[in-house]
């Protein structure tokens, strides 16, 4: 049997020391490959806790964006349905005045020009977005306006009419943040849009209208017209708080994966230079091992 000059002891303990080197060097091989610190959370120690209520954050930030997002858009289908209302009524308005002259062309022209905008005014209150009804309340997969028997009959200027609407009185709202909610919905029974449909029921049906049927129509189509307004002004106002707040969770998100990253992300660099020191340092190692195990007793005492 040929002895060796090393003992077994101390040649057991260099290759352990060699494997260990060589776990740490697989361990930084993943960390360089992924550019993480660990691939499950156990490796993250006391920071695990941290990493995780991190990641619930931004997905929970996300929702709300998600939210935001939908929200917005249908905001912005309502607002422009509303802007054409404000069209139709101002078109109205011009007539009417026009009216004014006793022309029975002019009058025959503005009931003939109402009955078409009654159809329109309904249309655009019947306004779908994303395959739901926008003006409807929580009824978005009904149509909320029905023309078949409000189109029909006498109208007034001075009482109120919301028997075309079939909806509900929910105004639509959404969750932009853990502590704020945005309420953004119109029904199509709001007042500044009764006064609407109410007018150009009233000038639509008419046989023809006196001097005191235009003044009084004129009247309520400019209040109508204010009060339309009002409703695309609260509606641009609710947009802007929507986008603000999906602005707000869009900056937190960046700043929390940031947080994230630092405390899941290792230096590439820094962790290259280490492998190539690690490595050196295991080929002397086992060039020191292979070295010693082939000396014999016999060549030592040459």
């Amino acid at each position: 049997m040929v002895m060796r000059v090393a003992t077994f002891a101390q040649s057991d303990q260099m290759i352990a020391a060699a494997l260990r080197t060589q776990a740490v060097m697989a361990n930084e091989q993943i960390q360089e490959s992924s550019g993480l610190t660990s691939s499950d959370l156990a490796g993250y120690g006391s920071d695990s806790q941290r990493v995780v209520n991190l990641q619930v954050s931004v997905t929970r930030s996300q929702s709300y964006i998600d939210s935001a997002s939908l929200a917005d858009s249908k905001v912005q289908v309502m607002y422009s349905a509303v802007g054409s209302m404000t069209d139709i009524i101002t078109s109205l308005r011009s007539q009417l005045s026009a009216a004014t002259t006793g022309s029975s062309s002019e009058t025959a022209s503005v009931i003939n020009s109402a009955q078409q905008m009654l159809t329109e005014m309904g249309s655009l209150l019947n306004t779908q977005y994303d395959g739901e009804y926008v003006f409807g309340g929580a009824s978005t997969s009904t149509a909320p306006v029905d023309l078949s028997s409000f189109s029909s009959g006498t109208g007034s200027t001075t009482t109120a009419d919301t028997s075309y609407y079939k909806g509900d009185h929910e105004v639509a709202s959404v969750r932009v943040a853990d502590d704020q909610t945005v309420s953004y919905g119109v029904t199509a029974d709001n007042s500044a849009f009764e006064q609407v449909m109410r007018v150009l029921k009233f000038v639509a049906n008419s046989s023809s209208l006196s001097s005191t049927d235009i003044t009084n129509a004129l009247n309520l189509a400019s209040n109508a017209l204010d009060a339309t307004t009002t409703v695309q002004a609260k509606l641009s106002n609710s947009a802007s708080q929507i986008e603000a707040a999906s602005s707000r969770q869009s900056d937190y998100q960046s700043y929390a994966k940031t947080l994230s990253s630092d405390l899941t992300s290792v230096d590439v660099a820094a962790v290259t230079a280490q492998l190539s020191t690690y490595q050196s340092q295991l080929t002397a190692s086992y060039s020191a091992i292979s070295k010693i195990q082939s000396l014999s007793l016999a060549s030592y005492l040459k």
